[in-house]
């Protein structure tokens, strides 16, 4: 039978499990990723792992999100990063090296390996033909020691593209478009596999884009054929000699299929606070703007910054308008200094940030409140910016760039100049002398990991409790974010690592009374509607609240990562059977599960009472591994238990 690239990719690196979609599939992981705000607690698990080295190679800790240095916490973290790395054996990319996802393209891509990361778009790197999948930190770190990933097996989405992209419309019109008809969680437990005549205008970083921004979608993985396009980009980085072909077989099937004709695409822009309000622009042109931001891991190819500087060079932005360009990697930077795009970018008013991930996740840049913010970057939910009462849209490097030339949200196509789609340089090859690889265990085993009063040891869970009785602590709608559950932003994302100190702000967007009123419960319940847990791969955002006593989460649907993340810290996610009873719930109402493993263990039903009398039909998609894991309090502690066993 023909064959997809995404079953032959999952297919050469099955451990156990069946192709079936939905059904529980285990990958061997080759790459890992890591970057620092997540890391940091990656280091931890594996220390409480008893891990002496990783198996996993090339893994790879960037510094890209923690970069602001206004005290000492940031600088000390980065202390307490290369010295884990050092002994561990682990790559290091310090601060100023750039976003870890194109940073990792440039550097350690190879089609058709797989790679695990802490970030939920390390789906990224599926632009170069590998089969890159992002999770909570504990699960990399149980691949790192080398446990295999666990994960449902997704549904395979082919996406066809035909025709070729406009004058004005780019990489991240594309993507929106899929937004637009798919929506934050259209996706969900699918691998999305492009082709089409399309590829052939699309370069590796083009790609990139499509591949990164899957995950708002709730993708599991994204990928892209390896072919001509693929080899120029690894031979401009030096790195032809590991480029290979991979491709679909002609004829093979998929089990849902998208058509895009990109020649029907027009300038299209997200609405404030979701990836998926999508309109083309010329529907919302002419609102006022406050800023224009260029970069992040959502555009960060030498074409999104190049394009820019041709669009305002010789002009300056708009009174009052902030033009902030954010490089994303120390070689993009580099090659825009050697074309001469960065000059026209300053003499046009742009401010110039260092590479790294900075503005997307709230860690620098800003806006003032309540005003709009155009940002190429993956997400807009609420407050994300780093700003509570943001206006954050999402669209193309050209419609951001119109936009702080006219002062108002601009459709690039009424801009009175011809457009040119910019080709990067021949060569871009990485500096090597700014990474530092592993040591040879001899010396590693020497190394003592510099521990800070932000990198405590990870908290000693207990199991979950046979009979959960416990009231509903807090109940959300639907759609809540990671970024809901534990803020990023300068003030919270430092000391992520620190879970003691970061649950006081823990809900705090939502209701900023959760912390402070379930420390007082014994044990707790959250009711949430669809989507629950979407967003980032974050797993602070379980790992937080179930330090706070949470049991048990209650609803319509979650996002993959978050749902993984949960009895891995063993809160047990559980869904409704009847959808109607979400609205009959409220705070403080107490939910009794009595044989809780028994009843997982029986079947997908899960009885429940309410309030002492009230019956309530709930449902999980625990696996047994899942089941066991549970029963331990977290993998950690399963992990000691099957070691004590063996």
């Amino acid at each position: 039978m023909p064959d997809s690239l995404s079953h032959k990719l999952i297919r050469a690196h099955l451990v156990s499990g069946s192709l079936k979609p939905g059904t529980e599939i285990a990958l061997k992981m080759d790459q890992a990723l890591l970057q620092d705000v997540l890391g940091t607690l990656v280091m931890l698990e594996l220390e409480a792992m008893g891990i002496d080295r990783v198996k996993t190679s090339p893994s790879v800790q960037y510094i890209d999100h923690s970069l602001i240095q206004q005290d000492n916490i940031n600088a000390d973290s980065h202390l307490f990063l290369k010295s884990a790395c050092e002994r561990l054996g682990i790559w290091y990319s310090g601060p100023g090296n750039g976003i870890s996802h194109p940073v990792h393209m440039e550097r350690f891509g190879v089609p058709g390996e797989s790679l695990i990361g802490c970030d939920s778009h390390t789906t990224a790197a599926g632009a170069l033909g590998m089969l890159a999948i992002g999770a909570g930190g504990i699960e990399v770190a149980m691949a790192m020691a080398g446990e295999p990933l666990y994960l449902p097996m997704p549904r395979v989405i082919g996406v066809e593209l035909s025709g070729h992209l406009p004058d004005w419309v780019s990489s991240k019109d594309i993507i929106l478009e899929l937004l637009r008809r798919h929506g934050v969680s259209g996706f969900k437990n699918c691998m999305l596999e492009y082709s089409g005549v399309g590829l052939d205008g699309l370069d590796a970083m083009d790609r990139h884009v499509l591949a990164n921004m899957g995950t708002e979608m709730g993708a599991t993985a994204s990928v892209f054929p390896s072919d001509e396009v693929t080899r120029a980009f690894m031979v401009s980085r030096g790195r032809g000699d590991q480029w290979r072909a991979l491709s679909a077989d002609p004829g093979c099937g998929y089990d849902d299929s998208v058509q895009i004709d990109l020649s029907a695409l027009v300038p299209l822009i997200a609405l404030p606070s979701s990836p998926d309000k999508v309109l083309p622009v010329e529907e919302v042109a002419g609102q006022p703007i406050y800023q224009a931001y260029i970069g992040s891991s959502g555009n960060p190819g030498y074409r999104d910054f190049s394009v820019v500087a041709d669009i305002v060079r010789g002009q300056r932005v708009a009174d009052g308008v902030s033009l902030d360009i954010n490089p994303s990697t120390r070689q993009i930077l580099s090659a825009l200094i050697d074309e001469g795009h960065l000059g026209a970018l300053v003499a046009a008013g742009g401010r110039i940030h260092q590479p790294g991930c900075n503005g997307c996740i709230g860690m620098g840049q800003a806006p003032a409140a309540g005003r709009n913010s155009l940002r190429t970057v993956p997400r807009n939910f609420p407050g994300r910016s780093g700003t509570r009462e943001d206006s954050v849209f999402l669209c193309s490097p050209e419609t951001a760039a119109a936009s702080a030339l006219a002062g108002v949200i601009t459709d690039p196509r009424t801009l009175n100049q011809p457009y040119r789609r910019p080709a990067e340089p021949a060569e871009m090859v990485p500096d090597d002398a700014m990474f530092v690889p592993p040591l040879p265990i001899e010396r590693a085993r020497q190394v003592k990991i510099l521990a800070t009063d932000n990198t405590p040891p990870i908290t000693t869970l207990a199991p979950l409790p046979a009979t959960v009785d416990a009231p509903v602590g807090l109940k959300v709608g639907d759609n809540i974010s990671t970024d809901d559950i534990i803020a990023a932003g300068a003030r919270v994302l430092p000391i992520w690592s620190n879970i003691a100190a970061s649950a006081d702000f823990a809900f705090e967007s939502v209701d900023p009374a959760y912390a402070e009123r379930v420390r007082t419960l014994p044990g707790h319940i959250i009711v949430a509607g669809n989507n629950y847990g979407q967003g980032s791969s974050r797993e602070n955002a379980a790992l937080v609240p179930r330090f706070l006593g949470l049991q048990v989460v209650i609803a319509g649907s979650f996002a993959r990562i978050h749902w993984q993340n949960l009895p891995c810290f063993g809160v047990l996610p559980l869904t409704f059977e009847n959808p109607g009873d979400l609205d009959g719930l409220r705070e403080t109402d107490r939910i009794v599960i009595d044989q809780v493993f028994e009843q997982l263990a029986a079947g997908a039903s899960i009885r429940a009472t309410v309030n002492g009398g009230g019956e309530l039909t709930l449902r999980h998609d625990l696996s047994e591994r899942q089941q066991q894991i549970l029963r331990y309090g977290g993998v950690i502690n399963w992990l000691k238990h099957r070691e004590d066993l063996s």
